[in-house]
């Protein structure tokens, strides 16, 4: 009994191995070929539950899904000999497993010659174009173009990229502080030349207050002269007016005013008896 039962069990055991060999499954975000003795034998396997030869044959598999290469930052020269530091990735995906299989084998292997192709595709269309022209609206079109380039040179391969991007743009650190050096001097020309535009105004706005004022106190006082005239010749004609009401009053009031400025503070006068000066005195 004890033999029969180690016989049946280690039976079960071997059928159980040949059907785990015989057997097995490609999920859906795979693909799948077999080799036999690590060649291929035949068409690509979709999702699903398939069978081969055991001990004999082996499955490998490949991802289905888009796959995703993050290239190291690396300097480009563009059409105005600028230096910029580049950090681009790709999305690619493998389109024919056999041929990918037989020229490349790894995804590691397919990293390493996606590198090589997309930076020289990146490098070339760069090269073409200025560093305003790459940072500004032409980006998409330049990614498109390299794409396409990559793509078709990936395709013997077995691959497809289906987009390039890049995901930013730097300047070297050796060419940072001369660019920052060379803006900074720019925004203070132009702060210079605004300043300058603003002295020319202010000179201009106090010529023209000064005009004004010249110009207001010119008639300020040509005005204050012709009322002076009016009052002066008013009183002019007051006193002649009252003259003539009068004129021995006016001449006796004015000859005293004149004694009292004339005798004032022990003031010696010499005149003679018969001085006009001396007729109010008599």
């Amino acid at each position: 009994m004890k033999i029969s039962t180690i016989v049946i069990l280690v039976l079960a055991f071997l059928a159980l191995v040949t059907i785990a060999q015989t057997v097995y499954v490609v999920d859906q975000t795979e693909v799948a070929i077999v080799l036999q003795l690590g060649r291929p034998t035949g068409h690509t396997k979709g999702p699903g539950l398939h069978a081969k030869i055991p001990f004999i044959q082996n499955v490998v598999f490949f991802d289905a899904r888009l796959l995703e290469y993050d290239a190291k930052p690396a300097e480009i020269l563009t059409l105005d000999k600028k230096n910029m530091v580049v950090d681009n990735y790709a999305r690619w995906r493998i389109t024919d497993p056999l041929l990918f299989y037989r020229t490349l084998r790894t995804v590691g292997r397919a990293h390493a010659r996606l590198d090589d192709i997309i930076y020289a595709e990146v490098r070339v269309a760069l090269g073409q174009y200025t560093l305003q022209e790459v940072v500004s609206g032409k980006r998409a079109a330049i990614m498109a173009e390299v794409t396409k380039k990559a793509s078709t040179i990936l395709s013997p391969y077995g691959l497809e990229v289906i987009d390039v991007r890049i995901k930013r743009t730097d300047l070297p650190p050796e060419n940072a502080q001369a660019i920052y050096g060379r803006m900074r001097a720019e925004r203070e020309r132009q702060g210079k030349l605004y300043r300058s535009e603003g002295w020319e105004e202010m000179e201009k706005i106090k010529s023209g207050a000064d005009k004004d004022r010249t110009v207001l106190l010119a008639e300020a006082e040509r005005e204050a002269e012709v009322l002076r005239g009016a009052g002066d010749a008013a009183s002019t004609a007051i006193w002649a007016a009252a003259i003539g009401k009068n004129p021995d009053f006016f001449a006796f009031t004015r000859s005293l005013e004149a004694y009292q400025k004339a005798m004032a503070q022990n003031t010696r006068i010499f005149l003679t008896p018969d001085s006009p000066f001396l007729k109010y005195m008599h």
